[in-house]
């Protein structure tokens, strides 16, 4: 319930607060004093669009603040999701910044305008021409046989089985498009896995391989060159080793004399046993080094085929190349196990399909099963509304399921007897629009438990005792909710707890939009003005009186 509403820097308004009555509140006024502002302002407290253009001084920030009891209507939920501190008495604010900035706060935590609407839907149901149009979507009456009907349950199950059918289905799809794009490409990636599985890929072997085909590249070189040193090592009386087999004997003979020569001939030992080891060595790489033109021309053709296939698919590596073999081997195999796959989620997506049709005839019947007791309701509410004649019916046809079921619905209208009813679309006129939007909003206020509805001029176009019923009928409506009503009609505005009154203020250099609570002497001049004009007579006066008893 909306508990207190102010307004600073607005449109017209400079200035306005209001604390409506928990029940039935009127506000009256002449045309433009900004009835209709005050609205715009309560539809950015729940998450409309803002505009720089509405700011009263474009200098000056914009603040719209509205103070709701939510103590008993289960909300406690969507804060916790939300991350909200949750408080009885929720304050909701907008800022409008001159730049064009808009900040939306509950309770002083900044939120993003998704979840303003998504909460401002939960605190009011604003009726307003956009209403009157919507009425004729078939959404929107199907919204409403659902709220009547109290489908909440079926739906949420329908809506699980539809989430669950499209998950699967998209799986099915996707794996069905790879499917055929892996075998456009099968048989060419098939010849590359061939071509690379021929070769027998080993890890390092491609420096191997380069580092044998230079060796044998120059096995006569290498070969006259490791003679030679072992010649020279091994080759005469003046070779290498017999100097320094020389020279270890003669330091043998100087240990006798000191044991640092001992330490000296222990050292070059050493260097005799590394020379003798590469002498060895040496001899070792001789008797392995052939000259093989046979076994070259393997390794070069080898080679060129690693060249080739790493030219080929832009890779710099034998490395590389053995990870696009297993890359391809891998697309190889899903293709085997494609069909399998594929089956099992066509399986899949048939049984999530029969399961949303199961849940769609389920929410179809307990629709259809409220389509004749929600048109007598409706009948029956029109023909207090001076609408005896009206006649509501149901147009409905099965389609294939969509998020909101496998319904199509269409109210069908007639205000006159002996008229087939049509469309509402096509026959109602401002009039009738207006009541039987009236007589739907009557129905649903206790089945969608909202607490505050607003109603913007929905007398429009009726007068009289019709009026008097349709304010009737709002009085009832607010026992249980809180009803704020702009009305234009004396014998609406008369019946309001509370009345508040709009009017423009020219006593500066700009016009400026006011409200103000009207005590009982203001409320009988101010119905008396809306029954005769400016200067009420006393008869208007005495009318008014008699409307306000």
């Amino acid at each position: 319930m909306l508990k207190s509403l102010s307004i600073s820097n607005y449109a017209l308004i400079e200035t306005l607060e209001m604390t409506p009555s928990s029940s039935l509140n009127m506000i009256t006024g002449e045309t433009g004093a900004g009835k209709s502002i005050m609205l715009g302002a309560v539809g950015l407290l729940l998450g409309n669009r803002a505009d720089t253009k509405s700011l009263f001084n474009d200098s000056k920030k914009c603040i719209i603040e509205g103070e709701f009891d939510i103590l008993n209507y289960g909300l406690e939920h969507y804060f916790e999701s939300e991350d909200l501190d949750f408080e009885s008495q929720c304050i909701i604010r907008r800022e409008i910044a001159p730049s064009g900035k808009s900040r939306a706060f509950v309770n002083d935590t900044p939120v993003k305008l998704e979840v303003l609407k998504n909460l401002g839907k939960s605190l009011m149901d604003i009726h307003s021409q956009h209403d009157t149009l919507l009425l004729g979507a078939g959404e929107y009456q199907l919204n409403l046989i659902d709220a009547f009907a109290q489908t909440q349950a079926e739906r949420e199950q329908y809506n699980q089985a539809y989430k669950t059918y499209r998950k699967v289905n998209k799986a099915f799809d996707k794996l069905a498009h790879e499917a055929a794009e892996l075998r456009k490409e099968a048989d060419f990636n098939q010849f590359q896995l061939e071509e690379l599985s021929a070769l027998s890929l080993q890890e390092g072997e491609q420096e191997e391989l380069e580092n044998e085909q230079e060796i044998l590249d120059n096995a006569e070189e290498i070969k006259a060159k490791i003679n030679e040193n072992l010649q020279l090592l091994n080759g005469d009386e003046l070779a290498a080793t017999t100097l320094l087999m020389q020279v270890n004997q003669g330091l043998q003979q100087l240990g006798r004399f000191s044991n640092r020569f001992v330490e000296l001939k222990e050292r070059f030992e050493s260097v005799c046993i590394e020379v003798n080891d590469i002498s060895a060595t040496l001899e070792d790489e001789d008797s392995k080094i052939e000259v093989d033109f046979e076994k070259l021309e393997e390794i070069r053709e080898r080679l060129s085929k690693i060249y080739q296939l790493q030219k080929k698919h832009g890779l710099q590596s034998v490395e590389e190349l053995m990870e696009l073999e297993k890359e391809l081997a891998e697309k190889a195999f899903q293709i085997d196990h494609l069909d399998e796959e594929l089956e099992r989620l066509k399986n899949e997506t048939d049984q999530a399909w029969q399961s949303l049709l199961k849940a769609g005839e389920v929410l179809s019947k307990k629709r259809q099963k409220s389509f004749k007791e929600f048109a007598q309701e409706i009948t029956g509410l029109l023909g207090q509304l001076g609408m005896e004649n009206a006649k509501i019916e149901f147009s409905h046809d099965r389609i294939a399921p969509s998020s909101n079921g496998t319904d199509e619905v269409e109210i069908m209208f007639s205000a006159n007897k002996g008229v087939k009813p049509q469309a509402i679309r096509q026959v109602a006129s401002g009039g009738e629009f207006s009541r039987l939007m009236f007589a739907i909003k009557y129905i649903m206020a206790d089945k969608v438990a909202l607490p505050t509805l607003i109603f913007d001029e929905i007398d429009t176009g009726i007068s009289g005792e019709v009026a008097l019923q349709m304010v009737l009928m709002m009085q009832q409506i607010a026992e249980n909710h809180q009803v704020i009503c702009i009305s234009h009609l004396p014998q609406v505005a008369a019946k309001g707890d509370r009345h508040y009154f709009v009017y423009k203020d020219n006593s500066s250099d700009r016009t400026i939009s006011k409200i103000r609570t009207l005590d009982e002497e203001e409320r009988i001049t101010e119905i008396a003005k809306m029954i005769a004009g400016a200067n009420p007579s006393e008869s208007a006066l005495k009318s008014a009186m008699d409307l306000l008893k």
